[in-house]
């Protein structure tokens, strides 16, 4: 993923369930521009996630900001 890539975002499930099968999964933003991928300091576990600046509304970022807390995101290239 690079900076100019679109992506959807997708919450999938409630993480503090441990649902895994899709069941919660909704899409919070449609064809995002990745705006930044900046470079881990420490190297991580593909399980830790990543940090992806994404170019979208306010209301959009609200959104994203909320469901991060209790929910696992993950973007799909488009």
């Amino acid at each position: 993923m690079r900076p100019g890539d679109h992506v959807d975002v997708i919450a999938a499930g409630d993480a503090g369930t441990g649902a895994g099968n899709g069941a919660g999964a909704r899409v919070l933003a449609k064809d995002a521009r990745v705006a930044e991928v900046p470079q881990s300091l420490a190297e991580g576990s593909a399980e830790d996630g990543a940090l992806i600046v994404l170019s979208v509304s306010r209301d959009t970022a609200t959104a994203l900001a909320g469901a991060g807390i209790s929910s696992r995101l993950a973007v799909t290239l488009c």
